[in-house]
């Protein structure tokens, strides 16, 4: 059996173009979501990993689609082989079943975690001089006219948080911090 699963990381991105390179692969089912490749627990992912049996393909457009650290995508690389279960990756031409595609899976996991490194680096670098000219960064301070009307608002027990929270254009977690702090 050929399982296809196409992944998009926000609800606002098309899977279109996957799922068009996935059917015309011929896959009998295809497996979608819209979730970063981050998060571990993708129940989409999880269907492919409990359905795909000793001899099924599992067809990706990337391996950026089943993951993005290296650590991730290859213990669940790993998990497919144990179960007898080939990857193949559209984009990048890489078949599991192959000691050409192993090897290629491992080198591209690694620079694929060099350039999450990277970015993650390059982030920080930022962070840190914009600090040194005197951003902070965050959120800006709440409005201690709104909050003080909030708390008092809710002090007074006439209103409903929802309410309070539309008269004074606050969220209802930041009305129970501000009354957690009194």
């Amino acid at each position: 059996m050929r399982i296809g699963y196409a992944r998009v990381s926000t609800e606002q991105q098309v899977l279109a173009r996957q799922l068009d390179q996935l059917q015309a692969y011929g896959c009998d089912v295809i497996y979608q979501e819209k979730m970063t490749g981050t998060k571990k627990d993708r129940p989409e992912l999880a269907k492919v990993i409990v359905q795909a049996r000793a001899g099924d393909l599992v067809v990706i457009e990337s391996l950026s689609r089943l993951g993005r650290s290296a650590k991730d995508l290859l213990e669940l690389l790993g998990q497919f082989e144990k179960a007898g279960v080939t990857v193949v990756s559209l984009k990048e031409s890489i078949d599991t079943s192959t000691s050409v595609g192993r090897l290629l899976v491992t080198v591209l996991a690694a620079l694929a975690q060099f350039e999450r490194d990277l970015t993650v680096e390059r982030t920080k670098e930022g962070l840190k001089a914009a600090r040194a000219r005197g951003r902070k960064g965050g959120r800006p301070p709440m409005d201690p006219k709104k909050i003080g009307k909030a708390l008092r608002l809710y002090q007074s027990e006439l209103l409903s948080v929802s309410d309070i929270c539309d008269q004074c254009g606050i969220s209802a977690a930041t009305l129970y911090r501000y009354v957690k702090k009194v």
